[in-house]
């Protein structure tokens, strides 16, 4: 299936994937092939696409939509950073700059888990 992730400032994934897995604001949620027509809202946490190589990619998400029409998956992010972009050392610092700021710790959490493929 083609799959397509999104975020505001570029195009971060474009290609055929076999599996897509990420959490919407009704639970997690995975698409493969031929998956229903499906439209919900993101919650803050992992994207994780199978490419058809059988490379596995992750980003971090904050907020958006997915759509599945066809055989498409379109994500579109308010943000998110791959893996590969995510500074753990940072992140950390913002975690335990956090304090009672849940929205923070969970966006901060999120990226810890996507930068060291820890997946709940």
């Amino acid at each position: 299936m083609q799959v397509d992730l999104v975020s505001p400032e570029e195009i971060l994934f474009s290609g055929e994937c076999t599996q897509v897995l990420t959490r919407t604001s009704n639970g997690e949620i995975a698409f493969l092939n031929e998956h229903a027509p499906f439209i919900g809202t993101l919650e803050i946490g992992a994207v994780r696409l199978w490419q058809a190589d059988g490379t596995e990619t992750a980003a971090a998400v904050r907020g958006g939509f997915v759509e599945v029409s066809g055989n498409t998956v379109t994500i579109l992010s308010d943000i998110a950073v791959p893996a590969d972009r995510i500074d753990t050392a940072e992140v950390q610092a913002e975690l335990d700059a956090a304090g009672d700021d849940v929205e923070a710790s969970r966006w901060a959490q999120a990226r810890l888990r996507v930068a060291t493929g820890q997946f709940d």
